[in-house]
């Protein structure tokens, strides 16, 4: 099986931080950038499927379905499917901006994994459901496409391979998200899986562990 991670477009949370706090987080828009580099990756992607049929799984949030959409692939999707556990991290509601920093400081103190936002999620409730989806996507039928295509988030991108690689929490929390609408290739031979290149890291993983 081939899994093309794609981050999406530039949204308007991306441009702006305050846009959480009039607008909930599922409902935020692409901005004008955002749709520009849709429609950019669009052709990349089809270059990569080379004709492969593809099963999509699209996070529910309007950012990664206007995404999908602009990416105008459609001729080569099999099939598509709004999974809601590939959706982000819940921050809660819409969100106080003074709260909302001290909620990030917070966070970046006592871990991004374990953390767990006030109304929202940690990033090992996010791990949980990432884990769900994988164990149905494992047991997919003869029928189903070689090739997914899964339009998400960042975090939730990094989990995904988290899952599939084995990776510590410790090395988690020390990659970087991948820029909006860049993605990432996963390759499984029923017993491992490879990637197409490593994510970011904004410092080394202390227990040591690496991506290789």
């Amino acid at each position: 099986m081939r899994i093309i991670l794609l981050r999406h477009a530039e949204s308007l949370g991306n441009a702006d931080e305050l846009a959480y706090t009039r607008i909930p987080d599922h409902a935020l828009p692409l901005t004008d950038t955002g749709r520009e580099q849709a429609r950019a990756t669009g052709p990349v992607l089809t270059r990569l499927l080379g004709g492969d049929r593809v099963a999509v799984y699209v996070s529910p949030y309007l950012r990664t379905r206007e995404t999908l959409r602009l990416l105008d692939i459609g001729d080569a999707c099999e099939r598509i499917v709004p999974e809601p556990r590939l959706r982000e991290q819940d921050w809660g509601n819409l969100q106080d901006p003074r709260d909302q920093e001290v909620q990030r400081q917070r966070r970046h103190e006592f871990g991004h994994f374990y953390y767990r936002l006030p109304f929202g999620e940690s990033g090992a409730d996010v791990d949980d459901r990432v884990a769900a989806f994988l164990s149905e996507l494992a047991a997919r039928g003869e029928r189903h496409p070689e090739t997914v295509l899964i339009v998400s988030h960042g975090l939730t991108i990094r989990l995904l391979c988290r899952r599939l690689f084995g990776w510590s929490v410790e090395l988690f929390e020390s990659l970087s998200n991948p820029e909006t609408c860049e993605y990432r290739i996963l390759d499984g031979d029923g017993e491992k899986w490879s990637l197409d290149r490593p994510f970011g890291q904004w410092r080394d993983s202390p227990d040591g562990e690496t991506q290789d």
